[in-house]
């Protein structure tokens, strides 16, 4: 019990010292965690709005597939992007791999499922009315999509945030695509797993610190936007 107290107030000081490779790793893990929720965003908002407000004869299959896809596990992930990428792949003259370039690209796949799925719920959850109504008003498809973004704001902000939380804490595909390179893709998991590794907790533990502040905020702002909904 001693040594789990000495480990946290140590990292504590770490983080109240600004070490410098605590931050740096700090630094990697939120630039590809927030570039590859951006990309996933721009292409699954996009993507479920369409699913949404079209019917075609494989849609429910679609959604199903989509649905499943949000489970997807982070070394299947990592295994077919490394598939594609390695030196052997067809896209290995590309030389990504072990790349912050390659985690971005896997954790774009990860997401992307969650994000399309999760807007997708949120339009179909907006009353008819505003589509009708925008239609009646002579409003293009496009005109009418935004309408009922506007209603479905809060759904679709959800689902970006919980595409955010589930890169930040993932490991499998950093450490595969990544290869977990000091000073380079060495993100906040992988830091974790390695110094659990090598015996030495402080900076573990000062990255779990961070982790789980990330991990409350994400789940105050999620309760926060649910709040909303209701209201």
């Amino acid at each position: 019990m001693g040594f789990l107290i000495d480990s946290f107030f140590s990292a504590i000081y770490m983080l109240w010292s600004m070490d410098p490779e605590l931050y740096f790793i700090i630094y990697v893990s939120l630039k590809v965690s927030l570039t590859s929720t951006i990309i996933a965003s721009i292409i699954g908002i996009p993507s479920g709005i369409l699913i949404s407000l079209n019917d075609f004869r494989s849609k429910r299959i679609l959604v199903t597939v989509l649905n499943s896809l949000m489970a997807l596990p982070t070394v299947v992930v990592g295994l077919t992007v490394y598939a594609f990428i390695s030196r052997r792949g067809i896209l290995g003259v590309l030389d990504l791999l072990y790349t912050q370039t390659a985690m971005i690209i896997g954790q774009v796949i990860l997401i992307f499922p969650i994000i399309t799925s999760l807007t997708n719920s949120a339009i179909n959850a907006v009353d008819d009315e505003y589509r009708k109504t925008a239609q009646t008003l002579g409003g293009s498809t496009f005109d009418t999509a935004l309408v009922i973004l506007r209603e479905a704001r809060a759904g679709v902000i959800a689902s970006v945030i919980a595409g955010f939380g589930r890169v930040i804490a993932e490991i499998g595909v950093s450490m595969m695509l990544g290869g977990n390179v000091k000073g380079y893709t060495r993100t906040m998991t992988t830091a974790m797993a390695l110094e659990y590794d090598k015996g030495e907790f402080t900076m573990a533990v000062a990255l779990g610190i961070v982790l789980l502040v990330i991990s409350f905020g994400v789940n105050i702002i999620l309760s926060r936007i649910h709040g909303i909904q209701r209201s």
